[in-house]
């Protein structure tokens, strides 16, 4: 035990928590992010960087540095999902899963771990879950798939989000037996949760979804999406996010109340750990809140036994204690950026407010381009402009309005014009899109350089020779990835994964030009519930923005089906397109001229017939229809481009519309997008031995209902001995060119 107190001793020489906390941080990087030998031999490098500083620097510690070690793996297999169901109860918490007159969804605990469901509800279970009970499933008939994984390039990967919740498979129920259970507490728990929940979506609509925001740390309504767009794009997300900022507030009130009521500092502590643990549960472990609060349970923890850490050691057993509690806590972007902004601040604390903004900014853009792909150089100003009114206006008239609601309903409707009017003005800042940087996605090993060289900026900017040396290099890294990134040395064509439809996009090398053939969207059936948000807004758009793509030259529109042209208006709202590109007489169908209504001028419409060339860094020849239709099936623009390799694009062309080319304009092409995605009727043996396509590529949902690739048609290339690649099972399929290279490459291997 002497040895243990001196070992205690030593452990409050300054350093010693924060690098602790940095191995274990690289130890948990090394077994939940390593997918590759290049990231096993990086993060190893770094685990045996920081064990050296600590036996180094450290040398009386090494049995407390052990400890931790040892009892930081065994979280680190405990955190291991174990996934076997037969036999299992499944409790199904109200606040935990949505639910629509025939289906629920969400998240599920059984003994092992947690799972993402679905199932058919009985009306017993419908009558439960929405009168706020638990529900538990046993006996159950089930189906296993892992959850769905990006299909694209700079699409949001759902599996990692959700192992970053310890979540691996999605189980879709399809018989149960359904128990009732005793009361517990952590039922109670959940059971507040969900009434808050029901109670905040009575509120008027700002005023619902700032209360869920700030409250439950998540986005109850359905209709707020442009909120959250608007904060992001202005680099204010973190405001909604239940931060380290809310509690400074929260004890900040709450501690004035108490001295107003002259209650001691120990029992003022007590108070406000007490509701920052409630906070903890109702926002459900948000990151950047639990990190402020475990700061301040510490720190009094600690003054109280005067163990006496500096503020960065406090900042690393924070996050030991977090990862304790979470191993997986920096699977999450929200973690990562709240422990790096503080402990930006406690290096750059004796800045001015503004340069504080400036320097921290700087520290965090490497992350948002490896996450978001996109910046706001202006970020710093608009949150001087908003900070003050979130906090002096939008979080006073949330928490006045959740404590009054019920009692006067007036001063709501007050408070929700008052809020109005505020994300009017926000909202009117963001469609300008000032100071916003597509820049496109950063590797993790660039995104890593630059953490580097920016914490060194920090720490040297005192010193002007090596200040000098930081920002060359900065400025250098930046310049030289845009230029890789905007500037790319090889064109692309590639069949972005966008599910049953079709979306195309053609790039040239280094000056780059950019077109999308069709845009896709999803066909919507009169049983069926319409998307909350378009399709392109969780696909092609970040599939676009990944690449620093920020305009289009031109879309190329086959014709006016959903799945075709679906998103056409969605995506004009935001980006910039320079030209539309139709067959002749689409512009009488009036369905279509619904989609594009006060979007484009008249200048930037160009309609086709075969015969016509648009050449604009990229020349595609047009070889159908010949006469003007109305955007059926049957009138699908047909688009030939020539670049050294010929493609040739059909839209939902019929096998007549085929022949028709295959007599007027007979020629074969190395590669070919198969009509109508594979459908029965699609391409005919005898138009594919006219064209002899080198390969065809299939544009399809997974687990359509119309079963494309139809197997008449699959059978068909197969007797022709063409090879084909089918974006349900690939995900988004390219081909690059450039500089006497090209090659074929998909997003799934």
């Amino acid at each position: 035990m002497p040895a243990l107190k001196i070992n205690l001793n030593y452990s409050k020489k300054p350093g010693f928590y924060l690098l602790v906390a940095f191995l274990l941080i690289s130890i948990s990087f090394l077994f939940f992010e390593a997918k590759s030998y290049w990231h096993v031999g990086v993060i190893g490098i770094f685990c045996l960087f920081f064990s050296f500083l600590l036996i180094k620097k450290f040398k009386h510690t090494k049995l407390l540095l052990l400890v931790f070690i040892i009892i930081f793996s065994i979280r680190l297999f405990q955190s291991i999902p174990l996934y076997s169901y037969q036999g299992q109860v499944i409790t199904i918490y109200p606040d935990q899963v949505k639910l629509i007159p025939d289906y629920v969804s969400g998240i599920g605990k059984f003994k092992n771990g947690k799972i993402t469901l679905g199932f058919k509800p009985t009306s017993a279970i419908r009558n439960a879950l929405s009168q706020g009970e638990k529900v538990l499933l046993f006996n159950i008939k089930y189906e296993v798939s892992e959850i769905e994984q990006a299909h694209n390039f700079g699409e949001i990967n759902y599996r990692h989000y959700y192992a970053s919740k310890g979540i691996k498979e999605l189980v879709n129920i399809q018989n149960y037996q359904f128990i009732s259970s005793s009361y517990s507490l952590i039922d109670f728990y959940h059971y507040l949760r969900f009434k808050l929940e029901r109670y905040f979506t009575t509120f008027p609509r700002l005023l619902s979804f700032f209360a869920g925001e700030l409250i439950l740390g998540e986005n109850i309504n359905d209709d707020t999406q442009q909120i959250l767009d608007n904060y992001r794009n202005l680099g204010v997300i973190h405001l909604l996010s239940i931060s380290g900022l809310h509690v400074g507030i929260y004890t900040f009130v709450i501690s004035v109340i108490c001295y107003f009521f002259k209650i001691t500092e120990d029992e003022s502590f007590v108070i406000i750990s007490f509701c920052l643990l409630l906070g903890i549960l109702l926002c459900a472990g948000q990151a950047g809140f639990v990190r402020s609060c475990l700061t301040y349970f510490l720190g009094g923890l600690l003054k109280k036994k005067a163990f006496n850490l500096n503020n960065s050691d406090l900042l690393g057993l924070t996050a030991i204690v977090h990862l304790l509690i979470n191993p997986r806590l920096f699977m999450n972007i929200g973690a990562i950026l709240s422990y790096i902004l503080v402990l930006g601040l406690k290096v750059i604390k004796s800045e001015s407010s503004f340069k504080q903004g400036m320097l921290l900014n700087l520290l965090l853009t490497p992350l948002l381009l490896f996450n978001f792909y996109q910046v706001n150089i202006f970020t710093v100003f608009f949150n001087i402009l908003i900070v003050p009114y979130f906090n002096f206006v939008v979080m006073p008239l949330t928490f006045i309005n959740i404590f009054l609601f019920n009692k006067f309903l007036f001063i709501s409707d007050i408070f929700e014009k008052i809020l109005e009017f505020g994300e009017a003005t926000i909202n009117s800042f963001a469609r300008t899109n000032i100071g916003m940087i597509i820049f496109g996605k950063i590797t993790w090993w660039q995104v890593l350089f630059l953490l580097i060289v920016s914490f060194c900026y920090l720490i040297f900017r005192l010193e002007s020779r090596k200040l000098k040396l930081s920002i060359v290099t900065l400025i250098s890294a930046y310049s030289l990835i845009f230029i890789s990134i905007h500037f790319p040395l090889q064109g692309q064509v590639t069949f972005i994964d966008v599910g049953q439809g079709d979306s195309i996009l053609i790039t040239t090398p280094l000056f780059r030009k950019s077109y999308l053939i069709d845009t896709g969207g999803k066909v919507s059936f009169a049983s069926s519930k319409r998307p909350k948000r378009p399709q392109i807004e969780q696909i092609t758009l970040p599939f676009l923005k990944a690449q620093g793509i920020d305009h289009l030259d031109g879309i190329f529109l086959s014709h006016q089906d959903a799945d075709h042209v679906g998103d056409l208006g969605p995506l004009l709202d935001k980006i910039k397109v320079n030209k539309l590109y139709m067959a002749r007489g689409l512009l009488k169908n009036q369905a279509f001229l619904k989609r594009i209504a006060g979007k484009v001028h008249k200048s930037q419409i160009k309609e086709l017939l075969a015969g016509d060339r648009v050449n604009e860094g990229i020349k595609f020849d047009i070889v159908y229809p010949y006469q003007a239709g109305l955007g059926k099936n049957e009138d699908s623009l047909s688009v030939f481009k020539v670049n050294n390799k010929r493609w040739l694009f059909t839209g939902d062309l019929d096998q007549a519309g085929e022949e028709v080319i295959g007599q007027k304009t007979p020629m074969k092409v190395n590669y070919f997008k198969l009509g109508h995605h594979g459908s029965k009727t699609s391409s005919s043996e005898h138009f594919l031995q006219i064209i002899q396509p080198d390969l065809v590529f299939i544009s399809a949902g997974r687990n359509n209902r119309y079963h494309h690739p139809n197997q008449e048609t699959l059978a068909k290339l197969d007797k022709l001995a063409i090879p084909y690649l089918s974006t349900q099972r690939y995900g988004s399929i390219s081909y690059r060119y450039g500089f006497g290279r090209d090659h074929f490459e998909t997003f799934l291997k």
